[in-house]
């Protein structure tokens, strides 16, 4: 499962979507949004993505990923739009055959989606509003 959501992210149904009797740990990382950055007080979130090419990338760090730690069954859904305190933006669900698989992939899925994905935040404070990557 690879999504983009402008819905709310269905958090049991991602985790359920990567239970398979193959698979002896299954790891969860879910992002959400905070109240407070670089000591502004944040009101939300607004993302935005370009979705083939994010959609392209997110299959390929899974697709690393399973090569890696040789995973039975992976999830990653990203919010789009807004988002407000405590909700759910980011879903990322790996099921492995040992424990120490699914935490490394999981946490290398996060790590790079970070890092090579086209998704742009924009943090909405009481005071004003910024871009935390280059929007293009």
């Amino acid at each position: 499962m690879i999504q983009l959501s402008a819905e709310p992210l269905q958090i049991g149904e991602i985790i359920d979507s990567v239970r398979d009797p193959a698979a002896g740990g299954i790891d969860v990382f879910i992002g959400t949004v905070r109240s407070r950055s670089a000591d502004r007080e944040v009101v939300a979130l607004d993302f935005e993505a370009y979705e083939p090419m994010a959609l392209r990338e997110m299959a390929a760090i899974i697709d690393e990923a399973t090569k890696r730690w040789s995973l039975v069954k992976t999830a990653v859904v990203h919010a789009l739009g807004r988002r407000l305190l405590g909700e759910a933006v980011v879903v990322i669900a790996v099921a492995a055959p040992h424990r120490a698989a699914a935490f490394e992939a999981c946490r290398y899925i996060i790590d790079e989606l970070k890092k090579r994905v086209p998704i742009w935040k924009k943090e909405i404070f009481t005071d004003g509003e910024a871009w935390v990557q280059p929007h293009p």
